[in-house]
C-alpha cells in the first residue's frame, strides 16, 4: 500500500481555525432556498465522515412537506412548554425569551438517524463500545455542519423535540435512532460568537478547564 500523506499551507490552517469560529447553531434564516446540487453536495461530504467498522450508520430525512414541518413544529411548542416548567421563575421568563429553534424560517429540514445494527462493516470494532455507533452518525452530522458554514450556509439542531412522536410523525423505520433534528439555511445573522453566549445564558469556558492529567 502506497503511504500518502498531505500536508497543508498556513493559510488554509488559518481558514479552517476561523471556519471553526464560525460554526454555530443558527435559529434565525433567511427565505432564500437551498439548491438540489448544494444539498446533495453537502449530503456526499457528510456521509465521507469517518465511521466505526466503516459501518456508514447515518440515514438523512428530508422533510418537505409543510403539513410534516407544522406538525413538528407543534411537537417543538409542547416540549418547550413543558421544558419551561423545569426552572424556577425569573430563569423561566429568561428561558422564555430564547430563540431555540428556526422551524418556520429554515428552507430545509432534516432528520438525522443512525441505523442501530447496519450491516456495513460487519460488527467491527462496535461489540464492546456498541454506542460508537451512534457516535459516528454525530461526525457526519458535524463534518455537515462545518462544509455547510463554508458554503455560507447556517445549520441549527433543534432537540427540545420527543424522539418517540417526531419517529410517529415521520414514519421512521423502527431500527433507525433519532441523533438530530435540523435546519438549514442562509442565517440572517453572522457572529463568532454562541448565541447563548451573547444572551447571558452560558459562556463558554477556556479548554484547560476540561483538561484532566493522570
Amino acid at each position: 500500500m502506497k503511504i500518502l500523506n498531505k500536508e497543508f499551507e498556513k493559510t488554509f490552517v488559518n481558514d479552517l481555525e476561523e471556519l471553526f469560529l464560525w460554526r454555530r447553531d443558527v435559529k434565525s434564516f433567511s427565505n432564500t432556498t437551498i439548491d438540489q446540487d448544494t444539498l446533495e453536495r453537502l449530503m456526499s461530504f457528510a456521509c465521507k465522515a469517518p465511521s466505526v467498522g466503516n459501518s456508514q450508520p447515518w440515514r438523512f430525512m428530508l422533510i418537505n412537506t409543510l403539513e410534516t414541518r407544522q406538525a413538528i413544529f407543534e411537537e417543538f411548542k409542547r416540549e418547550n412548554k413543558q421544558a419551561a416548567e423545569r426552572y424556577k421563575k425569573e430563569t423561566k421568563q429568561e428561558y422564555l425569551k430564547l430563540k431555540l429553534e428556526g422551524l418556520l424560517e429554515a428552507p430545509s429540514h432534516l432528520a438525522v438517524y443512525s441505523e442501530t445494527t447496519p450491516l456495513r462493516g460487519k460488527g467491527l470494532g462496535r461489540s464492546t463500545m456498541p454506542e460508537t455507533v451512534r457516535y459516528s452518525t454525530v461526525l457526519a452530522i458535524g463534518q455537515l455542519w462545518l462544509h455547510a458554514r463554508a458554503l455560507g450556509l447556517g445549520l441549527g439542531w433543534v432537540s427540545i423535540l420527543n424522539p418517540k412522536n417526531i419517529n410517529q410523525i415521520l414514519q421512521a423505520p423502527k431500527n433507525w435512532d433519532l441523533i438530530a433534528y435540523l435546519c438549514l439555511g442562509y442565517p440572517k445573522l453572522n457572529s463568532q460568537i454562541p448565541y447563548l453566549e451573547e444572551v447571558n445564558w452560558q459562556s463558554r469556558d477556556g479548554f484547560k478547564e476540561f483538561i484532566i492529567y493522570r
